[in-house]
């Protein structure tokens, strides 16, 4: 036996001292917000409280036709009208917009348990849906909503507005485009602080991280490996010294064929917030880092080098374009947009298994 031999690994190899990689230029992909070509197809929006100014927002910012806006309490709908989109009909009559035939979109914004009844009606009389997330609370009834889209020749998409956040579409472009290979760890790690739900309805539910919030990272993670998860395991508690009732912090792990994946939330951070998403695969390394969710450097490390692409847009609003463009452009090409109903029942699958874990303390299976 000679030395070499008996030498073992370098000192760094124990270190976990990685090599210096040579900056690259940044792959050119398409993670803009999708457009039709013709912005005039006719919108209405049904709910317009808290939300609807960020889908307003986006729409005026993007030249879309917003022809009616519904709430139960006139004055509301007034206001988003006002500000937003004068020439639109501000009503009352929630029900009036379903099955009109100047409404080719409806854009429900309402809670899921309101929203369900008159997706199925809009549905039915022939108008296209985009739904608010979370889509439903029970996959059994997203099943159904989504066969009756499809057996209707309708278009059913959700304002997974995520999928848009620049650094968050630039990822889940580049892991379409195979520059990573095989992903084999999706790690997502945020702390913000989200005591602003204190006196709100949010405060009232338990698990509001993993209900509410976490969607948005379980749909980037099925929109990286698709339907393949096997396990959840979830957990929610309430940090120490937290005034809010809801349980601020949650954690899942996901296990799936030749990979992992881990979702952190802190949600009871006051100092130091940050926001970092990580994909490791067999042929690169994406990585977004930032303080928070509206500014994130994005980096690609492969064989080549790394890439740090310069990315243009904000999650709000540039988000809530691309959802509903989205829709339109299927409605134009009749091919399934990328936030279909159908595609985010995976999304909503793992956040079922989630919030199913962290009430009974065990791992979830899913095949």
């Amino acid at each position: 036996m000679n030395a070499e031999d008996t030498a073992g690994p370098a000192p760094d190899s124990y270190a976990l001292v990685a090599a210096d990689a040579k900056p690259v230029e940044a792959p050119v992909l398409d993670y803009a917000p999708p457009m039709p070509r013709d912005r005039s197809t006719p919108i209405g929006l049904i709910g317009a409280g808290g939300i609807s100014f960020a889908h307003l927002e986006a729409y005026k910012k993007y030249g879309l036709n917003v022809v009616a806006i519904a709430d139960r309490h006139l004055d509301r709908a007034e206001g988003r009208r006002d500000q937003f989109f004068p020439q639109a009909i501000a009503t009352d009559r929630v029900e009036a917009l379903i099955g009109d035939p100047a409404i080719k979109v409806l854009d429900l914004t309402l809670h899921p348990r309101d929203r369900a009844p008159l997706m199925r009606r809009a549905l039915e009389a022939g108008q296209h849906v985009l739904s608010q997330k979370p889509f439903v609370h029970e996959l059994s009834v997203g099943r159904e909503l989504v066969e009756l889209a499809e057996a209707n020749g309708l278009q059913l998409a959700v304002n997974q507005n995520g999928r848009w956040a620049p650094h968050l579409s630039y990822m889940r472009e580049a892991v379409a485009a195979g520059l990573v290979g095989h992903v084999t760890g999706v790690h997502v790690s945020i702390q913000w602080d989200h005591s602003w739900i204190a006196g709100t309805p949010f405060e009232k539910i338990d698990q509001i991280v993993l209900e509410d919030f976490a969607i948005h990272w379980f749909d980037f993670l099925a929109s990286v490996i698709g339907d393949t998860a096997r396990t959840v395991y979830a957990t929610g508690t309430r940090a120490e010294d937290q005034k809010v009732a809801s349980k601020l912090l949650a954690q899942a792990l996901v296990d799936y064929p030749g990979g992992q994946a881990s979702l952190v939330f802190d949600g009871h951070t006051r100092f130091g917030a940050q926001d970092s998403t990580v994909v490791v695969g067999t042929s690169g390394t994406l990585r977004s880092t930032g303080p928070d969710l509206g500014r994130q450097q994005v980096s690609l490390v492969t064989s080549e080098g790394i890439a740090r692409p310069t990315l243009a847009g904000q999650w709000f609003n540039d988000g809530f374009a691309g959802a509903m463009g989205a829709l339109l452009v299927a409605i134009e090409t009749g091919k399934p947009p990328i936030n279909a109903a159908r595609g985010n029942l995976a999304s909503l699958r793992l956040l079922e298994a989630a919030i199913t874990s962290a009430r009974t303390g065990g791992p979830v299976g899913l095949r």
